[in-house]
């Protein structure tokens, strides 16, 4: 066994694999609790009947999804109506490899682990648009324009506000920015002021990313059925709300890493730290999905670009202007 694992392909094999298992089962129970708890918001019990409280009614589901049949429009463009499901959910995966867990525990140690990240994320908007176009369903198509002018605006303030730990840690290695405010203070609070406005635009550009509420502008049911998901039934319509739950669960462990300070934290394990704080975050984002309204298209671009990012810009020359002459 020694000398399989010291097999670098084959042990990151093994560790890939791990990985998707663990994601894709945390993506189950959230589903269900993302449920339950829009059950509670809304006075009603949610999931009850298939196994104590309903725990088991991810499981159901997918198996359901699994025996319904597949239906393709004979308009569709086949190859890549079948290809952007399972493109979206890989995409949405292929951001965790770099995510540290705890110390020293983690897929890949990249030196631009931030850049990584960040490029899995905005690649997130071609599957979507794949999907949309290939329909040959208007609504789709009008879902994954959304998402594609969505995706390329919000995606700038994101990354410049991604960018202020990095200014002040001098590295784009997560491992080291969570290193970095073990040894120092959380970026949320460093610098002062700076820290807490980049982590609350960062945190914003998360729901545009994820589609959440008040961003769900791609995915506005009341507008266009479904979005770019519209003609799609059975096992791919459920990768494609697991992919948007994977990059949900995926940006909130980002957002504890460059700002939160990751595993680091008192009295507990590093492990309880590292999840305690991203599900916290989705706990957050869940509240705000369903205490929301929908804002329009318009007001969505216009929020973006004359207000979020000239202020991120600004937040990052200033990060950049106080490590400079503070220190």
């Amino acid at each position: 066994m020694a000398d399989l694992l010291a097999n670098p392909w084959l042990r990151g094999l093994l560790q890939g694999a791990l990985l998707i298992t663990v994601m894709m089962t945390a993506v189950a129970w959230i589903s269900w609790f993302e449920r339950k708890f829009a059950g509670r918001v809304q006075s009603r019990l949610g999931p009850t009947m298939v196994g104590p409280s309903g725990l088991l009614q991810p499981l159901a589901d997918a198996l359901k999804m699994f025996q319904k049949q597949e239906l393709i429009p004979s308009a569709a463009d086949s190859l890549l109506f079948r290809l952007a499901p399972p493109l979206a959910l890989f995409l949405a995966l292929g951001g965790a490899a770099v995510l540290p867990i705890t110390q020293g525990m983690l897929a890949s140690d990249l030196d631009v682990g931030v850049l990584y990240v960040l490029a899995f994320s905005g690649l997130l908007a071609f599957p979507i648009w794949m999907a949309g176009w290939s329909s040959s369903n208007k609504y789709a198509l009008l879902g994954g324009m959304r998402m594609v002018a969505q995706g390329i605006s919000y995606e700038i303030p994101m990354v410049l506000a991604a960018l202020v730990p990095v200014v002040v840690t001098g590295s784009l290695s997560l491992s080291d920015i969570v290193t970095y405010q073990a040894t120092h203070h959380w970026l949320v609070l460093w610098p002062p002021g700076l820290g807490l406005i980049a982590f609350i635009i960062f945190f914003t550009m998360a729901l545009a990313e994820g589609n959440r509420i008040p961003f769900d502008i791609p995915e506005a049911e009341s507008e266009l059925v479904a979005g770019p998901a519209t003609e799609y039934t059975a096992i791919r319509f459920g990768l494609i709300a697991s992919a948007e739950y994977v990059h949900s669960l995926i940006t909130c462990a980002f957002a504890s890493t460059l700002f939160l300070g990751g595993w680091d934290g008192p009295f507990l394990p590093p492990l309880c730290w590292i999840l305690i704080k991203t599900v916290g975050l989705f706990v957050l984002i869940t509240w705000l999905r369903w205490s929301l309204l929908r804002v329009r298209s318009d007001q969505l671009m216009a929020l973006c670009w004359k207000y979020l990012v000239p202020l991120s810009l600004g937040i990052l020359l200033l990060t950049g202007a106080f490590i400079q002459w503070v220190g």
